[in-house]
């Protein structure tokens, strides 16, 4: 019998942290009375992180632990979880102990009652202000401008969706902070919960300054994926289509001044230019057109996988997993 739900929870070199997280989700799991699975990504760990993980779930069936060959990065785990996942709901969380499970019922029971994302929001944020707090703001405002879902906390990990939200998604670089933006395109419904946030107990965040260039690049792509992802040829056209006139208009007033007013326009840089715009949008409505042979192709084609896993634990088949009411 398939779980209820699913929560997916990237971890890399967390080992201080592996054994109050099992503890704590499987406490807060069971009181929700739902029958569940919890698959833990091992993302290429350096420390004990992965023998912690082998121990809990040798003792426990309903905990499966992905283990990656190597430091693939947060989305490619949540990517590799969400591939797993079996159960009606997916919940996303991160490993270091500053989500609360104890959020996690709540939070189903709104998915439960129609909701397709539900976000957690950390309102209370227990981080470095300068650091963390400022960029996050501004990221939160940047995000919900370029994509149009307005959400308050797009960095927080906690979210639940449902399976056949968020297991089509082809997730690379850091888009899984992206994840209702790029979901909403399918005209899913999102809403927003504040959640306990908690001081990192263990160990150092992963996160930093550093991301801010690659998050604004991907959310470059994420911006032009929902916009013309299946119709390039419309921003490389119309670009291309506004410079070719531009630069038809230049050329033609300089065959006018040429022809009848008899002035040489050999020397002129203005023609140059002309010539140089009308090349320019030849070449962007070719390039638009080769987008549009792409653009097919990735749709119609096999999805290659961002991750290599290197073994997966689980209950064998054989063995029965317990349910909630016999724990």
């Amino acid at each position: 019998m398939l779980p209820d739900l699913t929560v997916v929870i990237p971890v890399h070199n967390e080992g201080p942290n592996v054994d109050q997280l099992c503890l704590e989700l499987t406490d807060a799991l069971r009181a929700g009375g739902r029958s569940y699975e919890i698959v833990i990504v091992d993302d290429g760990s350096t420390d004990d992180t992965f023998v912690r993980l082998a121990a809990h779930q040798a003792r426990d069936p309903r905990l499966r632990v992905v283990r990656f060959r190597r430091n693939f990065g947060q989305t490619a785990a949540f990517a590799a979880g969400f591939a797993l996942a079996r159960g009606r709901f997916i919940v996303t969380s991160d490993g270091d102990l500053q989500n609360d499970p104890r959020d996690i019922p709540r939070m189903i029971d709104l998915a439960e009652h129609g909701h397709d994302i539900v976000c957690g929001w950390r309102k209370d944020r227990k981080d470095s202000f300068l650091t963390r707090r400022v960029p996050s703001m501004l990221a939160n405002r940047l995000i919900s401008w370029a994509t149009g879902v307005r959400l308050h906390d797009y960095g927080c990990s906690l979210k639940v969706f449902r399976s056949e939200v968020v297991k089509p998604l082809r997730l690379y670089g850091e888009m899984h902070r992206f994840l209702p933006a790029i979901a909403s395109e399918m005209g899913v419904t999102i809403t927003e919960v504040v959640v306990n946030h908690r001081p990192r107990r263990h160990g150092e965040s992963k996160y930093g300054l550093s991301r801010t260039i690659r998050v604004i690049l991907d959310l470059l792509t994420v911006k032009f994926l929902l916009s013309y992802g299946t119709k390039p040829l419309q921003i490389f056209g119309l670009v291309g289509g506004a410079m070719g006139l531009a630069g038809g208009l230049i050329t033609g007033y300089l065959a006018y001044v040429r022809l009848f007013g008899y002035q040489s326009i050999a020397n002129r840089p203005l023609l140059l230019f002309g010539v140089l715009l009308i090349f320019t949008g030849v070449q962007l409505i070719t390039v638009g057109l080769l987008a549009e042979l792409m653009s097919r192709t990735y749709h119609e084609s096999q999805n290659k996988p961002t991750y290599a896993i290197r073994e997966v634990l689980e209950a064998s088949p054989s063995v029965p997993v317990p349910s909630v009411a016999n724990r």
